[in-house]
């Protein structure tokens, strides 16, 4: 096919040799499917902010650091040069992410660098080498969709041990190979410990997942693993060989307990002083 115009300096420079064809388009970017010497790579083709659809950026690169202060600075003022680092920021976000997940133990495709807006990848196939599906693609059994579901849990609590929470985690952003399910997207990957919305953001990665896997496995609907994951975090008690339950009672859940406990208790002492009463009365 015709070689994409952002896609043109990747081929001179001699990273691409062509371009086999388009994979999909989202509301971040463009997918090519592309031959790199002996291998076939991905090309993540990223959109212009002013053409991107990802609502709400600003909240997922709160807590990002910028270690320049100019730069800093023009991003403030928004300013042509400013805006032009938010998004050089934004896309290395995904490589940086990818790097450092993988390195963590955490399945995701390889990264190979990010040049001027196009993100060099690997391409997750299935077992007869095309592109792998996409989660929301597939069905499974109910004991597949427990094992797959516990091994996304572990990926996240691998995530967030190494202060990185996806941010729009569902079945749309998980590919499913013959090993099981690797993440993707992560442009939006937000920093667990200097962003405000690190907490809301983590729930609701693990609320998507366990939702989807729920239409497998039942059981897993009444679980609370975001908040389970979220409090063993605060503790500084989450690790790789944490077990997880899916069970978390809240503070007030606790207290109510506690008052129904405490009744219990006075309903059983009056009902003790009655039969003292009563023996009393008898003699």
């Amino acid at each position: 096919m015709k070689i994409p115009k952002r896609i043109q300096p990747l081929v001179d420079d001699g990273l691409v040799d062509s371009v086999l064809q388009q994979l999909m388009s989202g509301k971040e970017a463009t997918v090519y499917i592309v031959q790199c010497g002996d291998f076939i790579r991905c090309a993540k083709v990223y959109k212009e902010a002013s053409k991107r659809s990802f609502k709400q950026a600003v909240l997922y690169s709160e807590g990002r650091k910028v270690r320049s202060g100019r730069r800093a600075r023009a991003m403030e003022k928004s300013s042509k040069f400013g805006r032009e680092q938010q998004e050089n920021i934004w896309q290395n976000a995904e490589v940086d992410a990818l790097y450092k997940l993988a390195e963590a133990g955490v399945r995701v495709p390889q990264p190979y660098g990010c040049f001027e807006g196009v993100l060099l990848m690997d391409l997750i196939t299935d077992e007869d080498g095309s592109a792998a599906p996409r989660l929301n693609d597939i069905s499974m059994s109910e004991e597949q969709a427990l094992e797959d579901h516990t091994e996304i849990m572990s990926f996240i609590v691998s995530m967030l041990n190494v202060g990185i929470i996806h941010g729009d985690l569902s079945e749309f952003n998980v590919l499913v190979d013959e090993r099981g399910p690797v993440i993707i997207d992560l442009p939006q990957a937000v920093d667990a410990s200097a962003n405000n919305n690190a907490k809301k953001m983590l729930l609701r990665d693990v609320d998507n997942m366990t939702r989807y896997y729920a239409q497998f496995a039942p059981q897993l609907a009444q679980s609370k693993y975001g908040q389970e994951i979220w409090a063993l975090y605060e503790k500084g008690l989450l690790s790789a060989s944490t077990v997880l339950t899916g069970k978390f009672f809240e503070k007030d859940e606790i207290t109510n307990v506690s008052n129904v406990l405490d009744e219990i208790s006075t309903a059983r002492q009056e009902y003790e002083d009655n039969i003292q009463r009563k023996q009393d009365f008898d003699l």
